[in-house]
Protein backbone atom coordinates (compact mmCIF):
# COMPACT_ATOMS: atom_id res chain seq x y z
CA UNK A 1 0.00 0.00 0.00
CA UNK A 2 1.22 3.77 -0.63
CA UNK A 3 0.42 6.58 2.36
CA UNK A 4 -3.11 6.26 2.81
CA UNK A 5 -3.40 9.89 4.56
CA UNK A 6 -5.84 12.36 2.63
CA UNK A 7 -5.43 15.84 2.52
CA UNK A 8 -8.31 18.90 1.99
CA UNK A 9 -8.93 20.35 -1.49
CA UNK A 10 -7.79 23.72 0.88
CA UNK A 11 -4.24 22.47 1.92
CA UNK A 12 -4.02 21.21 -2.25
CA UNK A 13 -4.77 24.90 -2.70
CA UNK A 14 -2.06 25.64 -0.89
CA UNK A 15 0.18 23.40 -2.41
CA UNK A 16 -0.75 24.84 -5.94
CA UNK A 17 0.32 28.40 -5.19
CA UNK A 18 3.31 27.72 -2.53
CA UNK A 19 4.98 24.52 -2.94
CA UNK A 20 4.17 24.52 -7.40
CA UNK A 21 6.44 27.46 -7.66
CA UNK A 22 8.57 27.47 -4.98
CA UNK A 23 9.93 23.64 -5.64
CA UNK A 24 7.81 21.26 -8.45
CA UNK A 25 7.38 23.44 -11.84
CA UNK A 26 11.10 23.69 -12.04
CA UNK A 27 11.45 19.91 -12.66
CA UNK A 28 8.44 19.40 -14.71
CA UNK A 29 10.05 20.19 -18.51
CA UNK A 30 13.63 18.76 -17.50
CA UNK A 31 11.34 15.29 -16.98
CA UNK A 32 8.96 15.58 -20.16
CA UNK A 33 12.39 16.82 -22.03
CA UNK A 34 14.41 13.66 -20.62
CA UNK A 35 11.64 11.03 -21.50
CA UNK A 36 11.24 12.45 -25.20
CA UNK A 37 7.68 13.86 -25.12
CA UNK A 38 6.18 13.86 -28.43
CA UNK A 39 2.75 14.86 -29.41
CA UNK A 40 0.56 11.89 -29.62
CA UNK A 41 1.75 9.86 -26.49
CA UNK A 42 -0.42 8.89 -24.06
CA UNK A 43 1.31 9.84 -20.65
CA UNK A 44 0.71 8.78 -17.74
CA UNK A 45 1.27 11.23 -14.61
CA UNK A 46 1.48 9.32 -11.59
CA UNK A 47 0.94 10.84 -8.31
CA UNK A 48 0.68 13.67 -10.31
CA UNK A 49 -0.69 16.17 -7.19
CA UNK A 50 -2.20 19.17 -8.34
CA UNK A 51 -1.09 18.45 -12.12
CA UNK A 52 1.81 20.48 -12.76
CA UNK A 53 3.88 17.82 -14.95
CA UNK A 54 0.67 16.67 -16.31
CA UNK A 55 -0.46 20.28 -17.68
CA UNK A 56 3.61 20.34 -18.99
CA UNK A 57 2.48 17.12 -21.32
CA UNK A 58 -0.70 17.89 -22.61
CA UNK A 59 0.55 21.50 -23.39
CA UNK A 60 3.22 19.63 -25.46
CA UNK A 61 0.65 17.78 -27.45
CA UNK A 62 0.30 14.48 -25.55
CA UNK A 63 -2.76 12.48 -24.51
CA UNK A 64 -2.29 12.94 -20.68
CA UNK A 65 -4.18 10.97 -17.83
CA UNK A 66 -3.21 12.58 -14.12
CA UNK A 67 -3.70 9.98 -11.42
CA UNK A 68 -3.57 10.56 -7.57
CA UNK A 69 -4.62 8.88 -4.25
CA UNK A 70 -5.85 12.33 -2.93
CA UNK A 71 -9.17 13.37 -3.57
CA UNK A 72 -8.06 16.93 -2.42
CA UNK A 73 -5.28 17.37 -4.95
CA UNK A 74 -7.66 15.77 -7.83
CA UNK A 75 -10.16 18.72 -7.09
CA UNK A 76 -7.77 21.10 -7.25
CA UNK A 77 -6.16 19.49 -10.69
CA UNK A 78 -9.47 19.49 -12.01
CA UNK A 79 -10.12 23.07 -11.18
CA UNK A 80 -6.63 24.28 -12.72
CA UNK A 81 -7.48 22.31 -16.13
CA UNK A 82 -10.60 20.72 -16.72
CA UNK A 83 -9.68 19.92 -20.20
CA UNK A 84 -7.77 16.76 -18.57
CA UNK A 85 -8.53 13.23 -17.44
CA UNK A 86 -7.84 13.29 -13.92
CA UNK A 87 -8.32 9.89 -11.74
CA UNK A 88 -8.60 8.61 -8.83
CA UNK A 89 -5.88 5.64 -8.01
CA UNK A 90 -3.61 3.64 -5.83
CA UNK A 91 0.18 3.70 -7.02
CA UNK A 92 0.44 -0.04 -6.25
CA UNK A 93 -2.70 -0.93 -8.05
CA UNK A 94 -3.39 1.47 -10.90
CA UNK A 95 -7.06 1.63 -12.62
CA UNK A 96 -5.13 1.42 -16.68
CA UNK A 97 -4.90 -1.82 -18.64
CA UNK A 98 -1.56 -3.44 -19.24
CA UNK A 99 0.86 -1.47 -21.80
CA UNK A 100 -1.83 1.32 -21.91
CA UNK A 101 0.70 4.02 -22.14
CA UNK A 102 3.64 4.91 -24.37
CA UNK A 103 4.88 6.90 -21.15
CA UNK A 104 4.51 6.68 -17.18
CA UNK A 105 6.51 9.30 -15.16
CA UNK A 106 6.32 10.27 -11.38
CA UNK A 107 7.93 13.34 -10.43
CA UNK A 108 8.97 14.24 -6.85
CA UNK A 109 6.94 11.35 -5.79
CA UNK A 110 8.55 8.23 -5.49
CA UNK A 111 9.43 9.31 -1.57
CA UNK A 112 5.86 9.15 -0.78
CA UNK A 113 5.47 5.66 -1.35
CA UNK A 114 5.75 3.21 1.26
CA UNK A 115 7.14 0.28 -1.02
CA UNK A 116 8.84 2.22 -3.98
CA UNK A 117 9.84 -1.05 -5.84
CA UNK A 118 6.38 -2.46 -6.13
CA UNK A 119 5.63 1.47 -7.06
CA UNK A 120 7.63 1.15 -9.98
CA UNK A 121 6.63 -1.84 -10.57
CA UNK A 122 3.02 -1.35 -11.12
CA UNK A 123 4.29 1.68 -13.58
CA UNK A 124 6.01 -0.71 -15.63
CA UNK A 125 3.01 -2.79 -16.21
CA UNK A 126 0.74 -0.17 -17.52
CA UNK A 127 3.64 1.41 -19.63
CA UNK A 128 4.17 0.33 -23.35
CA UNK A 129 7.73 2.09 -23.33
CA UNK A 130 9.62 4.78 -20.85
CA UNK A 131 8.90 4.94 -17.17
CA UNK A 132 10.43 7.76 -15.65
CA UNK A 133 10.94 9.54 -12.51
CA UNK A 134 12.54 12.41 -11.35
CA UNK A 135 14.11 12.12 -7.52
CA UNK A 136 16.05 14.50 -5.45
CA UNK A 137 19.92 13.95 -4.53
CA UNK A 138 21.04 12.69 -1.21
CA UNK A 139 21.27 15.41 1.35
CA UNK A 140 24.66 15.22 1.28
CA UNK A 141 25.09 16.55 -2.21
CA UNK A 142 22.44 19.07 -1.90
CA UNK A 143 24.51 22.66 -1.33
CA UNK A 144 21.62 24.51 0.62
CA UNK A 145 19.22 21.61 2.23
CA UNK A 146 22.35 19.59 3.56
CA UNK A 147 24.08 22.30 5.74
CA UNK A 148 20.80 23.67 6.93
CA UNK A 149 19.21 20.12 7.52
CA UNK A 150 22.15 19.58 9.51
CA UNK A 151 21.87 23.06 11.46
CA UNK A 152 18.37 22.18 12.40
CA UNK A 153 19.03 18.93 13.57
CA UNK A 154 21.78 20.53 15.63
CA UNK A 155 18.69 22.51 17.30
CA UNK A 156 15.94 20.39 17.64
CA UNK A 157 17.77 17.20 17.80
CA UNK A 158 18.34 13.98 15.17
CA UNK A 159 14.85 13.34 15.07
CA UNK A 160 14.44 16.74 13.19
CA UNK A 161 16.63 15.30 10.65
CA UNK A 162 14.52 12.69 10.01
CA UNK A 163 11.50 14.36 9.85
CA UNK A 164 13.18 16.26 7.64
CA UNK A 165 14.49 13.54 4.87
CA UNK A 166 11.95 12.64 3.38
CA UNK A 167 12.78 14.60 0.34
CA UNK A 168 16.19 12.57 -0.36
CA UNK A 169 15.41 8.84 0.79
CA UNK A 170 16.14 8.00 -3.02
CA UNK A 171 18.88 9.59 -3.21
CA UNK A 172 21.82 7.37 -4.14
CA UNK A 173 21.23 6.31 -7.36
CA UNK A 174 22.97 2.30 -7.25
CA UNK A 175 20.15 1.68 -4.29
CA UNK A 176 17.59 3.13 -6.92
CA UNK A 177 18.78 1.38 -10.10
CA UNK A 178 18.46 -1.92 -8.13
CA UNK A 179 14.50 -0.96 -7.54
CA UNK A 180 13.93 -0.91 -10.84
CA UNK A 181 15.93 -3.94 -11.97
CA UNK A 182 14.12 -5.33 -8.90
CA UNK A 183 10.71 -3.94 -10.57
CA UNK A 184 11.83 -5.47 -14.00
CA UNK A 185 13.37 -2.46 -15.56
CA UNK A 186 16.32 -1.73 -16.65
CA UNK A 187 17.66 2.16 -16.39
CA UNK A 188 18.77 3.61 -20.08
CA UNK A 189 19.81 7.24 -18.99
CA UNK A 190 19.91 9.44 -15.72
CA UNK A 191 20.24 13.02 -15.74
CA UNK A 192 21.60 14.85 -12.71
CA UNK A 193 20.62 18.51 -12.55
CA UNK A 194 20.65 21.58 -9.87
CA UNK A 195 17.63 22.81 -9.76
CA UNK A 196 16.24 26.42 -8.42
CA UNK A 197 13.79 26.42 -5.22
CA UNK A 198 12.05 29.88 -5.55
CA UNK A 199 10.79 31.03 -1.89
CA UNK A 200 9.91 34.82 -1.49
CA UNK A 201 12.59 34.97 1.58
CA UNK A 202 14.55 32.71 3.46
CA UNK A 203 11.86 33.28 6.07
CA UNK A 204 9.56 31.78 4.33
CA UNK A 205 11.39 28.91 3.14
CA UNK A 206 11.81 28.11 6.83
CA UNK A 207 8.01 28.14 7.50
CA UNK A 208 7.01 26.43 4.84
CA UNK A 209 9.83 23.36 5.05
CA UNK A 210 9.18 23.27 8.81
CA UNK A 211 5.26 23.68 9.34
CA UNK A 212 4.95 20.84 6.23
CA UNK A 213 6.44 18.37 8.49
CA UNK A 214 4.84 17.19 12.20
CA UNK A 215 8.65 18.94 13.64
CA UNK A 216 6.68 21.91 14.11
CA UNK A 217 4.50 19.84 16.71
CA UNK A 218 7.61 19.04 18.44
CA UNK A 219 9.82 21.70 18.95
CA UNK A 220 9.03 24.48 21.43
CA UNK A 221 8.83 28.32 20.37
CA UNK A 222 12.67 29.24 21.71
CA UNK A 223 13.95 26.32 19.17
CA UNK A 224 11.99 27.18 16.73
CA UNK A 225 13.16 30.97 16.71
CA UNK A 226 16.92 29.48 17.11
CA UNK A 227 16.28 27.78 13.57
CA UNK A 228 14.90 31.18 11.84
CA UNK A 229 17.92 33.11 12.95
CA UNK A 230 20.43 30.70 11.71
CA UNK A 231 18.93 29.57 8.74
CA UNK A 232 18.98 33.30 7.41
CA UNK A 233 23.01 32.77 8.16
CA UNK A 234 23.65 29.39 6.30
CA UNK A 235 21.68 29.90 3.71
CA UNK A 236 22.39 33.91 3.30
CA UNK A 237 24.63 32.78 0.42
CA UNK A 238 22.01 32.10 -1.34
CA UNK A 239 19.28 34.53 -2.95
CA UNK A 240 15.84 32.96 -1.59
CA UNK A 241 14.52 32.68 -5.06
CA UNK A 242 17.40 30.87 -5.97
CA UNK A 243 18.01 28.37 -3.64
CA UNK A 244 20.06 25.44 -5.10
CA UNK A 245 18.06 22.03 -5.15
CA UNK A 246 20.13 18.92 -6.47
CA UNK A 247 18.35 16.02 -8.51
CA UNK A 248 18.09 12.53 -10.67
CA UNK A 249 15.90 11.93 -13.44
CA UNK A 250 16.07 8.40 -14.39
CA UNK A 251 14.41 6.98 -17.23
CA UNK A 252 13.90 3.13 -17.31
CA UNK A 253 12.53 0.56 -19.81
CA UNK A 254 11.21 -3.76 -19.41
CA UNK A 255 13.70 -5.63 -19.84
Amino acid sequence: MTEAFQISADQAEVYESKFVPALFADWAAPLADAAGLRPGQRVLDVACGTGVLARTAADRGCDVVGVDLNEGMLTVARRVRPDLEWRRGDVTDLPFETGEFDVVLCQSALMFFLDATAALREMGRVSGGTVGVQVYSSLAEQPAYGPWVEMVGRHAGREAVSLLSTYWVHGDLDVLRSRFDDAGLVVTDVRTRTGTARWGSIDEMVRVEVESTPLVDRISDEVYDRIRVESRAVLGRFPADAVPIAGHLVLARHK
